[in-house]
């Protein structure tokens, strides 16, 4: 079985929580029962929370709470994705103590549990597993970038965003699932933990890749995914952004992953790269396009993350896009992405 609770104390309803937010909405790796955060968030749906839709995950205030009320508990997910990727302090001390209760480990950040003696004598003795999610590969098993991702036929789109924490993950597999529901094939490359803890069958964690073997790890992941699913349709998911000064990122996945079709997200409330103003000013959507373009991809399609905005300003957005674009505008969380369906099914065609 894997049951599992995932740990983001205190952080749920925060961007730093991405990875959380990503398992309650849905996880084929994991049978997510609960969420362990805080007392003021505690005795509430995790997915009310979250975005308003009621999943039957409740939020605990604390790990022996969640472990009195819940039973085959198997696996505790540090649920936050932090800058840096280190561990919040406040989060070993319950890391420690599901161990001692007998519940496995799963970390997707850049601080690695294996790597502290101490907490993997104590889950040896308790015969519970330590999973680091982000561990680099052994340098045997990493893939150089050969060409064969021009073999690939089935149409590749990137699912790129404006800055980090745009909702690119979720986009990128809500639009596989609407494939699925519309009769295609969709698959999609994960490129981050998160990815993977929902139940990711292709992919890699990019940051965690020496820079070298990016490229040849992303074309393998895609080439592997259409030679063994014979994918109508491929999406990747993209990390970071173009220009987010603290990592620049998208244009392996248009050159090397050959997309030579994006769907661009953006927050249209949202003024500063990571909401500091010392990072700079977001560029406008109408110059990314043009960079994207002249990289020689196609955006076929914007989305909105419409954090800090209400119902109405959603929709006055999507209008406002479409007129300027002239390209589909999605509202992922209001609307789904059905919208995209006729232009995937013209790209594959």
């Amino acid at each position: 079985m894997n049951n599992a609770i995932v740990l983001t104390n205190g952080l749920l309803t925060s961007s730093d929580a991405k990875t959380a937010h990503g398992l309650i909405r849905g996880t084929e790796r994991f049978t997510i029962l609960g969420v362990i955060d805080c007392a003021t968030t505690a005795g509430k749906d995790a997915g009310e929370l979250l975005d308003g839709q009621n999943r039957n995950i409740p939020v605990f205030e604390n790990l022996q709470t969640a472990i009195t009320q819940l039973t085959n508990l198997n696996y505790l997910v540090i649920g936050v994705a932090t800058v840096g990727g280190k561990l919040p302090g406040n989060m070993l001390e319950v890391v420690l103590k599901a161990i001692n209760a007998g519940i496995s480990i799963v970390n997707g950040l850049h601080e690695y549990l294996n790597d502290k003696p101490e907490v993997v004598a104590l889950a040896k003795s308790k015969g519970v597993e330590l999973i680091d999610v982000r561990k680099p590969k052994l340098r045997e098993d990493l893939h150089f970038w050969t060409g064969e991702i021009y073999k690939v036929t089935a149409p590749i789109i990137a699912v790129i965003g404006m800055d980090c924490a745009m909702g690119k993950r979720t986009t990128a597999r809500m639009l596989r699932q609407s494939c699925e529901a519309n009769g295609l094939k969709g698959q999609m490359i994960y490129t981050g933990q998160t990815g993977w803890l929902q139940g990711g069958k292709y992919g890699f964690v990019f940051d965690s890749t020496l820079n070298d073997f990016v490229s040849g790890e992303l074309e393998n992941a895609i080439v592997s995914c259409w030679r063994e699913t014979s994918a109508d349709i491929i999406f990747l998911e993209g990390q970071s952004s173009l220009r987010n000064p603290s990592g620049p990122c998208g244009i392996e996945l248009l050159i090397s992953g050959n997309a030579k079709h994006v769907v661009l997200l953006f927050a249209p409330k949202r003024k500063y790269f990571d909401n500091d103003e010392h990072w700079g000013a977001i560029p406008s959507v109408a110059s990314e396009i043009e960079i994207i373009e002249k990289l020689g991809s196609k955006v076929i399609a914007v989305a909105v993350n419409t954090e800090d905005c209400t119902t109405d300003e959603a929709f006055a957005y999507q209008k406002e896009y479409e007129q300027k674009l002239n390209i589909p505008v999605l509202l992922p969380i209001q609307e789904g992405v059905d919208k995209l369906i006729p232009t995937l099914k013209g790209l594959i065609k």
